[in-house]
């Protein structure tokens, strides 16, 4: 299959020819239509396999010799389970598929993985490699992680390790020999948690070896960064920190040595554009403050998510980052409507923004202030997420006046929000169109109507967990605005004592008849006197509960229409 005769063939005694070419050196003969895609050319074969899963991508290259080598010449991205019977056939793996741009190699933590010589060959077999995953690799050193960055890949701009068993000195290697990289993401590298807890980071000392030494003598302030014993020295070494590393993207997740970074966000801060730090503990006030502090940067976002950060790292941020659009407070230790207010005075091209606000026993954080400083300043303002901030009508006034461009709002696990509120934002945000209700339990169902009525170019509503919402009204406001896309948490509708009388008195019915319900007459007695006490209490299920209830309650329905037509054909 896949495979041509001859093009040639012969009637009485003259040679005729009759080939139809259909692609690079391919030919068929007329009627042989065993294999359709032989009147396909190989670029287009390629992009059929491109819209096949892994699995059946597989079959197909064990169809023909013709299909394999397609298969192997259109494949972009490789996903191999790296462990360490893999590494005496990855060289020959990887010739195979030698133009995959994108490879990723994955083992369990549990296992042993591939060694430092497979890593190091996979440059010489992959000269077109793009982005280069590694997870769980703990047997991959520093040694390893060197002797793939001699090769210097000219193309590779991407690098994601999770959980491997490098620290500093391999991820100096990579920075330094590595002039395309511009994302490079580090999550769990305990060993790169568990370095000297000495101020000094390696990623620093082995830039100021590669700067050069021209004499002086180094030592360290209380900021956890190296200081040169000349100026001279000083300036060669962040000169070429800067030439070196054009990182764009540093995303850090899992770390718990802050201090390490700083050296690795003073050389790129000329390139980058993105800051992610999630649950990586270390101060990064101390951080920002020595990484960004007098410097005009080009970063466009910053993600912060369950780190130590207060007012110092904010204010850092809005004297360095005069072109922030994204600014993401996720649990945020130490940050009040200060460092919210100084953010908002100096990044004025802020499109995004979310804040879940946290305080540590009890202390102050993010408030109203803060909002209504960023509606004042923020006149670009596109999305606004806020949780556990206390909305007052005079932010919501500042952010309708100040921010006609506001698309997206989602208001979270706040009592301040009430109907009021609600009646408020249909009447002024005429461009939303999204809006997200999340745990606010005094918005009742007038509110949700008043948002119904209100905001003309709304297209999706989303309401969870709030009490106060019913099933009638959510279907009420379906039925008026079809337009409108209401997606409602399970949670969040509250049965009223109607809804639950006509679902217990439908189970009891399908109880009834059924055998079970026979034998024990007190069955429906006793539904009857749940379902009534449900009702009385007005019990509010999750959404899970929700879906196992509504799942069971169908299953005994059906089961019970089953069960009667034999019931009365046996009577």
């Amino acid at each position: 299959m896949g495979q041509s005769s001859s093009s040639c063939s012969s009637s009485n005694g003259h040679e005729i020819y009759r080939p139809i070419i259909i692609g690079k050196n391919r030919s068929i003969v007329d009627g042989d239509d065993d294999d359709l895609t032989l009147s396909l050319p190989d670029e287009c074969l390629g992009s059929v396999f491109g819209k096949l899963g892994c699995h059946d991508r597989n079959s197909c290259s064990l169809v023909c010799k013709r299909w394999r080598c397609v298969d192997s010449k259109s494949r972009n991205r490789l996903v191999l389970l790296a462990r360490s019977e893999m590494s005496p056939c990855l060289p020959s793996l990887l010739s195979r598929f030698n133009t995959v741009s994108i490879l990723s190699l994955k083992c369990s933590r549990k296992l042993l993985s591939i060694d430092d010589d497979a890593l190091s060959r996979i440059p010489i077999f992959l000269p077109s490699l793009k982005k280069l995953k590694l997870k769980g690799c703990v047997h991959i050193s520093d040694d390893g992680l060197h002797a793939f960055s001699l090769h210097r890949p000219p193309l590779l701009t991407k690098l994601s390790f999770a959980s491997c068993g490098f620290g500093a000195k391999g991820l100096t290697s990579l920075l330094s020999n590595c002039p395309s990289l511009q994302d490079l993401t580090l999550k769990r590298l305990r060993k790169l948690d568990a370095t000297s807890s000495t101020p000094a980071s390696s990623l620093w000392v082995g830039a100021l070896n590669a700067g050069g030494d021209d004499g002086g003598d180094d030592h360290r302030n209380n900021t956890g960064a190296v200081v040169a014993g000349s100026a001279k020295r000083e300036k060669d070494v962040h000169g070429y920190c800067y030439k070196s590393l054009r990182l764009e993207r540093l995303c850090l997740k899992d770390l718990h040595n802050a201090r390490l970074f700083i050296p690795l966000i003073l050389s790129a801060s000329a390139s980058i554009k993105t800051l992610i730090v999630c649950r990586s503990s270390g101060n990064w006030d101390r951080v920002l403050e020595t990484s960004l502090h007098g410097k005009t940067t080009s970063i466009s976002e910053i993600q912060m998510d369950n780190v130590q950060m207060g007012d110092a790292g904010l204010l850092a941020i809005s004297s360095s980052c005069p072109d922030l659009q994204l600014l993401y407070l996720s649990r945020t230790t130490d940050c009040t409507d200060d460092g919210l207010s100084a953010v908002a005075n100096s990044c004025k091209k802020l499109r995004k923004l979310h804040v879940d606000a946290w305080s540590r026993f009890g202390s102050r954080t993010i408030g109203d202030e803060g909002v209504f400083s960023i509606a004042n300043k923020c006149s670009q303002l596109q999305e606004l997420v806020l949780m556990g901030i206390p909305v007052a009508i005079r932010s919501l006034n500042a952010l309708a006046s100040n921010c006609p461009g506001l698309e997206r709002m989602a208001l979270c696990n706040t009592d301040s929000v009430q109907d009021s509120e609600m009646a408020f934002i249909a009447s002024k945000f005429l461009a939303l169109k999204k809006l997200c209700i999340k745990n606010c339990p005094n918005v009742s169902k007038s509110g949700i109507e008043a948002v119904g009525r209100g905001c003309p170019n709304l297209v999706k509503l989303k309401v969870k967990r709030c009490k106060g919402v019913t099933q009638a009204m959510v279907s009420r406001l379906r039925f008026q605005r079809s337009s409108l896309v209401v997606s409602v948490d399970a949670g969040s509708i509250l049965f009223d004592g109607e809804g639950i009388s006509l679902l217990a008195s439908s189970v009891n019915e399908d109880e009834q008849g059924t055998a079970t319900a026979m034998a024990n007459p007190n069955s429906a007695r006793s539904a009857a006197a749940a379902a009534s006490t449900v009702a009385a209490t007005h019990v509010i299920c999750s959404s899970r509960g929700a879906l196992l209830l509504r799942s069971k309650f169908e299953s005994a329905l059906q089961l019970g229409r089953r069960r009667r037509p034999n019931e009365d054909n046996a009577s």
